[in-house]
């Protein structure tokens, strides 16, 4: 039968072919048509024929194509054809179904619909035919029955979309139904439903399906509902990272069903859809901004759902493309400076923090890219590298380099801007460790950027160096020939640059040869520049090597290895090679340093600070090192016993002209000298043992007993000598102006430093001898005298120079020996000898005062001089023994007992209070994570503890007991004997020490209602202890509670201190706080309440955007939301409604003219901004949904129109009455004395001017605030306006009772001068024009 189809198909007419397949059954045309597609013989043949013999114009024509259709569409999903023949046979059916009418592609379609209703699509070939049915039906014009009633073809269309989206999808079929859409034209609407049905698909799929699926869905976007597309696939990702955290967090999970994909798989199907993602962008760049745009909207309601770790890889692939990099960086550098302001605003507040329990910490979740970007996503790499460069060239430090105060300084992770490097840091090292190509990349730019940005700070470029070497040393072998080039520039840098690069790059040193060779040929150099920078780079360059490559027979000293990691393993690898080349290497470096000995005093000033390290890593130097000293002091030193001073000052300085320069630092020789002789001593004589070399011994010891010759006889002779011999008097001239009085300086200096060394060498041999005391003593005395003098001479000139301090020469290490031995020595054999030190309370101010002074050292640079300054460990050993000594010598002996017996100067109890305070400051900020340890050391009691026992909050009360006991003394004491130095720094020290305890400890609640007792009971009168107390109430308070009722109780002690603007109304004498008295009322507690109301604003203004960004989120669980808006609105509501009545009171108090009002006045304009943006959220709500206002807010509107407008107007009318009575002052003077008083009489108007400036501002914000609750009560049909009365304080106010006395003037003037009417008109118009030249005046 198929053939005779065939062969009739070929012929002209077609009636025989109608005939023929008439007479065709009703099932045989299927039969003959799978029969001859299965045969593969002319399926597409027949098909030809079949529909040439079924013309569309003849009812049966059309019946026959149906059958053939409906026949087809099974016969190509079965499977049983190969797919040649299936895409023949569509292409077929394709072309012929345009001639199909209306009904008969309307019952097609609904075919469809069924067969994917059933789920038996298995190929999805047949979906382009449907693609076409549905594209012919849209526009066909006739009109087709559905259900009881008729649609037109895109309406039937449309209908058969919806039915299709609303009913099951098999699974395998989605990605055929998506492609399938692609083909079809939608409606916005109809696109719509497709996406999110395609979407709600997502989890019933198989993980691995999800990104051709995605990419079709991206390719469908190109239509429209961009933004939807994009968002359901960023939340789907989102959710499946939270469950796998969740998982990871409970590995045992019950439910077996729910246990989700191997994380492997997860994010290489990630990182394949960020890949779609982005090569569609390429083609298609509405989608790009299309994805900022979504992302900026989404952060603002949640930027936990905006950004997660899936969109912010999105994000860093995307930047790769030049166009969109600089928006895309924007975004993210707004979004994280955002982030760490919210956390730093939420930690700082309690109120907070039980609003948004959760807090959102974006650093984390870009970390995270980086952790999952080991799953190689190599296209996310790039974006992470240029983000990281972008945090830290935008953040970077402003600050000077100085040591260690950028790295560890504590500002840092302070502030949100320098959290923002520290991140680009972090990003940077840890793509470091995880992605190897790209690491010679990293360590280039960090290096470049070291080279390039020499004027400002790089110390976070340098760090950043420092972590890469030490987690991939041998990685910068492969850079090295970067490194070399980067040491071609050395004497180019400034010094600090080159000691934190040449730190960095150390561990290389030990692996490459030719790297140190190269270093070491560029130093070479450097030492002849004619730049000081650059020889000093040279000498720093060199005591590192010298540090760093130990000779054979040299002592490992452990307390200062370095930890190097990989490299150290690397390096040992060649250890006899090296250790024996080592010496002639060093020897050959140490020969090139001697010549820096005849270079300016900065160069030789480096080596004699350097040498002492070199010598103790590098034991076997010693006898160079020494010889090198000794022949250098030589110089200087002059050897007949009985020669007064010992040592030829004159040689120490240069003259230039006019000028006199140090050519030597003689006293840094001599420390120097001391500190390595007290080395060699203690560690060399331990070891040397029998197979030592004689000739050796012999040698070494010879310089020491050189030395020790030497260092007895200058003390002997400095003792000895008076200042007379030094050319130092009380009549020398020590003025900087003049060449002799700079030669005087600098000889006072070097003095003054060689007796501190002395000191320090004596102190330290003696072995509490009394007789080497009494040197000490006599040492001091030198020392003292010439102290006094410098002191007394900078107090004559006053100038800024001559009164700094000199730095002190005693090392960190004998200060706290030396405090120790003078304050908690109990031993009976050393009684006698100490008692000559602590016979001179001069001494042990002294002893104290250079603490201090070290201690403020490491505090501003992270590190001290002499030796060890720069080893933190012992820093903070030294510290915390200083402390103990401190501590003890101030709780034991009071202040009071000790001022009774004082002269002059500060008391030594004062100073030790001086120092806790600044030694606590210090640890907090240096050495944050020691502080368990810190205060571990000073509880003297419990000595044994676990390190994990020590509960840093216990610990912390322990010591704010202490000084809470002093404080309460202070303030019980009588008038004469209070201190209100000691005060204020106690009042510091506990504000200090309250920042170690947890606000949810019973300890923090004992302290805040200790604080608030002091506040109610102690009438201070001292200003600046009053400010502190009152500061330290607020800040331990807002950590506690809402501070709104405390700040409430303030005003009204104020209201009632100052009286009222109207002085006939008597304030009742409500008294709360009794440190709100007369002297610190205002401006003092005024000016602080002020500050703490404005942070209470600024949280609510915070709150208010929140609150609006909440409104404006659709998101899945709208309870959810509103339960929390609802929380948010009544937080904002209570804390307005407290902070007006805070308001009430102060605007009806007679402040003074000033500061005072000036805030105030500024505070209200503030106050009503943000009541005027809170009317603004609620009239947004009301317009977005049908709701009613709260009562509560109807109550705070009520509140702000009796208790505070009509007082601010009020206190407008108070202000411009001071004014005005200052101003006519002034004219009378101005009458007086014309001349003399003109600059006067300016600088008062000026004042007055500046402080009327914010009134017509706050006019102008309760007006905004009026006008948006008209809108309001429109809005929300209530009246809110009732509870507002029009303002009668405008700038040209009438006053009611001036104008009646004025009218009866004019009358009683009028009745007295009638006949003479013409005069009467001249007045008055002589009258009328007077008034507003005296306004113009006024407003001059």
């Amino acid at each position: 039968m198929a053939q005779r189809i065939l062969s009739l198909a070929a012929e002209e007419g077609p009636e025989r072919l109608q005939e023929a397949l008439q007479s065709l059954a009703e099932g045989e045309l299927g039969d003959m048509v799978t029969r001859q597609a299965l045969k593969g013989r002319e399926t597409a043949a027949l098909l030809r024929g079949i529909f040439k013999g079924s013309p569309c114009s003849q009812r049966s024509g059309v019946l026959r194509r149906l059958q053939v259709y409906k026949h087809c569409v099974p016969l190509v999903e079965s499977g049983d054809l190969h797919l040649g023949k299936v895409s023949e046979i569509i292409g077929l059916l394709m072309l012929e179904a345009r001639q199909l009418p209306g009904h008969a592609l309307a019952e097609l379609a609904s075919l469809f619909v069924d067969v994917i209703k059933g789920g038996s699509l298995t190929n999805g070939k047949s979906l382009e035919l449907f693609s076409t049915v549905l594209t012919a039906l849209a526009s066909s014009k006739e009109n087709l029955a559905y259900g009881k009633g008729e649609l037109n073809g895109e309406e039937f269309k449309k209908q058969l979309i919806n039915t299709l989206c609303s009913s099951k999808w098999d699974p395998r079929c989605v990605i055929h139904l998506a492609n399938m859409f692609r083909d079809i034209p939608l409606s916005g609407e109809e696109l719509q439903f497709v996406v999110e049905k395609v979407l709600r698909m997502f989890s019933k799929l198989d993980l691995q399906e999800i990104p051709p699926l995605v990419y079709q869905l991206l390719l469908l976007s190109a239509k429209g509902s961009k933004k939807t597309v994009l968002e359901g696939i960023i939340s789907f990702f989102n959710q499946l990272d939270k469950r796998q955290k969740e998982e990871q967090r409970v590995p045992e999970s019950v439910d077996l069903e729910v246990a989700t994909t191997p994380l492997d798989q997860l994010r290489h199907v990630e990182g394949t859809v960020i890949l779609h993602i982005v090569s569609v962008i390429n083609l298609d760049q509405d989608l790009g901004e299309e994805l900022i745009k979504h992302l900026k909207t989404e952060q603002q309601k949640d930027p936990g759902r905006a950004l997660c770790p899936f969109s912010v890889a999105l994000l860093l692939s995307v930047a790769v493309k030049h166009r969109l990099q600089e928006q895309i960086f924007d975004f993210l550098k707004a979004s994280i400076t955002r982030s760490c302001k919210d956390l730093q605003f939420l930690q700082a507040s309690k109120f907070l923090q039980d609003l948004f329990p959760q807090q959102y910490d974006i650093t984390a979740v870009i970390l995270e890219v980086v952790k999952n970007s080991a799953f190689g996503w190599d296209h996310v790499t790039q974006g992470l590298v240029d983000l990281g460069f972008s945090l830290m060239e935008s953040y970077e430090p402003k600050k000077p380099f100085g040591g260690k105060a950028a790295d560890n300084s504590y500002g840092l992770s302070k502030m949100p801007a320098q959290q923002a490097c520290r991140l680009g840091a972090s990003i940077l090292l840890e793509t470091f460790k995880v992605h190897e190509p790209i690491r010679s990349d990293i360590l280039e730019q960090v290096l470049n950027r070291v080279l390039t940005k020499a004027a400002s700070p790089v110390s976070h470029f340098i760090d950043l160096l420092s972590n890469i070497v030490v987690s991939a040393p041998l990685v910068l072998q492969t850079s090295s020939s970067k490194v070399t080039e980067t040491f071609d520039n050395l004497s180019f840098l400034p010094i600090d640059t080159v000691q934190g690069l040449l730190r960095a790059v150390q561990p290389l040193l030990k692996v490459s040869m030719s790297v140190r060779d190269s270093l070491i040929l560029v130093l070479q150099k450097a030492i002849f520049s004619r730049q000081l920078d650059a020889r000093k780079a040279a000498v720093a360059g060199f005591l590192l090597l010298l540090r760093n490559f130990k000779v054979l027979g040299s002592l490992s000293s452990s307390q200062c290895s370095q930890a190097i990691g990989a490299s150290q393993v690397q390096a040992d690898v060649h250890a006899c090679y090296n250790s024996a080349a080592n010496e002639a290497f060093c020897l050959e470096i140490l020969g090139s340093l001697r010549r820096c000995l005849s270079q300016q005093a900065d160069v030789r000033l480096m080596l004699y600070e350097g040498f002492y390290d070199v010598l103790r890593r590098n034991s076997q130097l010693a006898s160079s090192i020494m010889e090198t000293l000794l022949s250098q002091i030589k110089q200087y030193y002059l050897p007949q016993p009985d020669l007064l001073p010992p040592l030829k000052l004159e040689g120490c300085i240069m003259a230039q002209g006019d000028q006199i320069f140090l050519q030597e630092p003689l006293a840094h020789l001599l420390c120097c000298i001391q500190h390595c002789l007290a080395w060699y001593k203690s560690t060399v004589h331990l070891c040397q043992g029998a197979e030592d070399d004689e000739e050796e011994e012999e040698e070494g010891v010879g310089f020491e007993q050189n030395f020790e010759e030497m260092l007895e006889s200058v003390t002997r002779r400095m003792i000895k000598s008076e200042l007379e011999d030094f050319e130092l008097d009380k009549s020398a001239d020590f003025s900087l102006s003049s060449g002799v009085g700079v030669k005087n300086n600098i000889y006072a200096i070097q003095v003054m430093g060689i007796c501190e060394v002395l000191i320090e060498y004596n102190f330290n041999i003696g072995n509490f001898s009394k007789n080497k005391f009494e040197d000490v003593l006599g040492l001091f005395t030198c020392y003292n005298k010439l102290s006094e003098i410098l002191k007394e001479k900078a107090g004559k000139n006053k100038s800024a120079l001559s009164n700094k301090t000199a730095r002190s020469f005693l090392s960190m290490g004998f200060v706290s020996t030396l405090l120790t031995a003078l304050f908690r020595d109990n031993a009976q054999s050393h009684e006698e000898s100490l008692a000559v030190l602590r016979s001179s309370t001069e001494f042990l101010r002294y002893a104290v005062s250079v603490a201090l002074q070290k201690v403020q050292q490491l505090e501003e640079t992270g590190q001290t001089d002499g030796p060890d300054g720069q080893n933190p460990e012992k820093m903070f050993q030294n510290l915390c023994k200083i402390t103990q000594v401190l501590l003890w010598r101030y709780t034991s002996i009071p202040t009071v007992v000790e001022e009774s017996g004082k002269k002059k100067g500060k008391s030594i109890s004062l100073l030790c209070l001086e120092g806790l305070l600044r030694i606590f400051n210090t640890v907090q900020q240096l050495y944050s994570a020691k502080i368990p340890q810190f205060l571990q050391a000073l509880d003297i009691t419990d000595g044994d503890a676990e390190e994990a026992d020590i509960n840093v909050t216990e610990k912390a009360a322990f010591q704010i007991r202490q000084f809470q006991r002093s404080l309460v003394n202070q303030l019980s004491s009588a008038e004469d004997d209070f201190n209100a130095k000691e005060t204020q720094s106690l009042i510091t020290v506990l504000s200090t020490l309250s920042k170690l305890l947890d606000p949810a400890s019973q300890q923090f609640l004992q302290f805040l209602t200790w604080t608030v007792k002091v506040c109610k009971e102690n009438a201070l009168e001292d200003i600046s202890c009053c400010k502190g107390l009152v500061s330290l109430l607020f800040s331990v308070h807002v950590l506690y509670k809402s501070p709104v009722g405390l700040l409430r109780e303030l005003a009204q002690d104020i209201h009632a201190c100052l009286g009222d603007i109207d002085q006939d109304i008597e304030v009742e004498g409500r008294c709360h706080f009794a440190v709100v008295n007369a002297k610190t009322a205002a401006p003092t507690v005024c000016l602080l309440v002020l500050g703490q109301v404005d942070k209470v604003l600024e949280e609510v203004d915070w709150l208010i955007k929140k609150l609006t960004s909440l409104g404006s989120d659709t998101s899945e669980d709208p309870s959810q939301a509103s339960n929390q808006t609802q929380a948010l609105e009544k937080g904002v509501i209570l804390q307005l409604g407290t902070l007006l009545t805070v308001y009430h009171e102060l605007v009806q108090t007679a402040l003074p003219a000033g500061s005072c009002v000036d805030t105030l006045l500024r505070s209200l304009s503030k106050t009503y901004t943000i009541l005027t943006s809170l009317i603004k959220h609620y009239i947004q709500a009301c317009r977005s949904s049908s709701t009613t206002i709260p009562g509560r807010l109807e109550k705070l509107v009520k509140l702000s129109g009796s208790h505070l407008t009509p007082q601010c107007y009020s206190f407008i009318t108070y202000v411009q009455n001071i004014h005005s009575e200052s101003l006519s002052f002034v004219e009378e003077k101005k009458r007086k004395k014309k001349e003399d008083e003109a600059a006067a009489v300016s600088t008062v108007m000026a004042k007055v001017l500046r402080e009327t400036k914010p009134i017509p501002n706050l006019i102008f914000a309760i007006e905004q605030y009026e006008k948006f609750l008209i809108h309001l009560s429109k809005k929300s049909k209530v009246n809110l306006m009732q509870y507002m009365k029009l303002s009668t304080s405008r700038d040209f106010r009438i006053n009611a009772s001036v104008l009646d006395s004025a009218l009866q003037e004019r009358n009683s003037e009028d009745a007295e001068n009638e006949p003479h009417n013409e005069q009467s008109s001249t007045a008055e118009q002589t009258d009328e024009n007077q008034e507003p030249k005296k306004k113009r005046q006024r407003k001059k």
